[in-house]
C-alpha cells in the first residue's frame, strides 16, 4: 500500500509517500528505511521510486521525502543548506517511529549522491538510525569540490563564485542564484537521470553548505550499526576516492563495493549485482527478523 503524508520538521511540513509491503499481518511492525534524495532531487526521482520498490518487494517498510525547499515539501525553494536536510532526516525518524506498521528501534537510512552524505552525517549524530546504506555518497566537501572543478582555471572559478555569493550577499541582502551545474557538474549524457522537477538554481549559500560539510567526521560514529557503502568504479559525478575515505574512517561493521559496469545513479539502472550485494547485505546486517 502507498500513502501519501506529510510530517513535521523545524515547524515546516515535508512531503513523504510511505509504502507498505504486502503481507503484513495485523499488528505486525516492520524494520523501514528513509530514502533520502540527491541535490535539489525529489522523491519521485527515479533512482528513489525504484530502490523503495525493491526494499518493499523484500518486506520493509519505506518512505521517500523531499527535503525542506524541494519537491513538495514546506521552506524557501533551492534554499538547501546540510544541516538543514540533516534535521530533516531526524525529523522523519521521528515521524515513522510513531507509524504503526514501523518497529521504531529499527529504522534504517537508504542516500544516493548529496543524500548519501546527509544519511552518514545523520546516523553519526543520531543514534536512532539503524543501519545505513550510502549510494555515490561524499564525505568532505571540500576534497569533493576540487575534483569535480580539476584543474587551477576550473577551481578559480568555483571558488570565485563563492566569493561573489558572500559579497553579494553582504551588498544586497539578498542570495547570488547560482547553476545547478556550476556546482556539481553532471556530463550531458548523464543529465537525463537529474528527476523531473529538480532544482535548477541555487542560493550561492548552497554551495558554501556543501563546501563545509564533513560527513567524514561522522561516519565513525556509526558503528557499532551497520554501513554499506556503493560507489561506481568510474562514477562520473562524485569522485569514486569519496566512498574509499569514507570506509577508511569508518569502524566495522562497514563494507565498500565499487562496481565498473554503472555510473553515478545506479539505483535507477537496476543492475542486478548491486541488487544481489545489497539484499545479501540486509539479510547479514539488517534482516527482516531480528537475528
Amino acid at each position: 500500500m502507498i500513502s501519501k503524508i506529510t510530517f513535521p520538521s523545524d515547524g515546516l511540513q515535508l512531503s513523504g509517500i510511505v509504502q507498505t509491503p504486502e503481507g503484513m499481518r495485523p499488528g505486525e511492525r516492520r524494520p523501514a528505511f528513509l530514502v533520502l534524495h540527491g541535490f535539489g532531487g525529489n522523491k519521485d526521482g527515479r533512482g528513489q521510486s525504484v530502490i523503495a520498490e525493491q526494499l518493499s518487494q523484500w518486506g520493509y517498510v519505506t518512505m521517500r521525502f523531499d527535503f525542506r525547499g524541494c519537491g513538495e515539501s514546506g521552506g524557501e525553494r533551492a534554499r538547501i543548506l546540510c544541516l538543514d536536510q540533516v534535521k530533516d532526516t531526524s525529523s522523519a525518524i521521528s515521524y515513522m517511529a510513531t507509524r504503526p506498521e514501523v518497529d521504531p528501534r529499527r529504522i534504517a537510512l537508504v542516500g544516493s549522491s548529496f543524500g548519501a552524505a546527509v544519511s552518514i552525517y545523520t546516523a553519526g549524530t543520531d543514534e536512532r538510525a539503524a543501519a545505513v546504506i550510502s549510494s555515490g555518497g561524499w564525505g568532505d566537501g571540500e576534497r569533493k569540490f576540487r575534483r569535480q572543478h580539476p584543474g587551477a582555471e576550473a577551481w578559480q572559478r568555483f571558488t570565485n563564485m563563492l566569493d561573489e555569493g558572500r559579497r553579494h550577499r553582504e551588498r544586497t541582502g539578498k542570495s547570488l542564484m547560482v547553476p545547478r551545474y556550476d556546482i556539481v557538474p553532471i556530463p550531458e549524457k548523464l543529465r537525463g537521470n537529474v528527476s523531473p522537477g529538480s532544482i535548477q538554481e541555487f542560493p550561492a549559500e548552497t554551495a558554501q553548505s556543501m563546501y563545509d560539510f564533513r560527513a567524514d567526521e561522522m561516519v565513525d560514529k556509526i558503528s557499532p550499526r551497520p554501513l554499506l557503502l556503493l560507489h561506481s568504479a568510474n562514477d562520473s559525478v562524485t569522485p569514486t576516492e569519496e566512498s574509499i575515505e569514507l570506509f577508511r574512517r569508518a569502524k566495522q561493521p562497514a563494507e565498500l563495493h565499487l562496481f565498473s559496469e554503472v555510473d553515478h545513479f545506479m539505483f535507477g539502472e537496476e543492475n542486478p549485482r548491486v541488487g544481489r550485494i545489497v539484499a545479501d547485505w540486509l539479510a547479514r546486517y539488517f534482516p527482516l527478523e531480528r537475528k
